[in-house]
């Protein structure tokens, strides 16, 4: 089903592969607002890669990426980050596109229940989530530890 939807909209959704590492990164430099990150890198993504070749979503249009979302499983739970659309391709379906794939991905492994993380200054991105009726959780806060050097 996801997949008929993302081609009558111009959209091929695929998982990333090595050789995405360097136009995922570039997508992210113009799509992923995020100053409080640790700064993005290709190591970073081959480790992702090498550990769940499966989780890096992306979507295409005309041969070029405009999209990603990571949908990661952890062998628990199930989590949701890095959902960027290229600023020229947004308000076009292609964020829920890449979410029905992940969610889609996560049922076969049998999901109850799924995260994501949104930033709070990010009211578009409120707007979206909601629609897809995920909510934020008054109970829990994240709590964020640099690590190494």
């Amino acid at each position: 089903m996801v997949e008929a939807l993302a081609a009558l909209s111009g959209v091929a959704l695929r998982t990333a592969t090595v050789d995405d590492i360097d136009t995922v990164i570039a997508l992210w430099s113009v799509a992923a607002e995020d100053a409080h990150r640790p700064p993005d890198s290709p190591e970073a993504l081959h480790r992702l890669l090498g550990r769940d070749a499966d989780a890096l979503l992306l979507a295409e249009r005309d041969d070029a990426v405009v999209g990603s979302l990571i949908a990661g499983w952890d062998g628990w739970r199930f989590h949701l980050y890095r959902l960027a659309v290229h600023p020229d391709h947004r308000r076009a379906g292609t964020g829920g596109l890449l979410l029905d794939r992940a969610e889609e991905r996560f049922a076969g492994f049998g999901a109850r229940r799924v995260d994501a993380m949104v930033l709070d200054d990010n009211p578009l991105a409120h707007s979206f989530w909601s629609r897809r009726g995920y909510r934020p959780q008054s109970e829990w806060s994240r709590w964020v530890a640099p690590l190494g050097g």
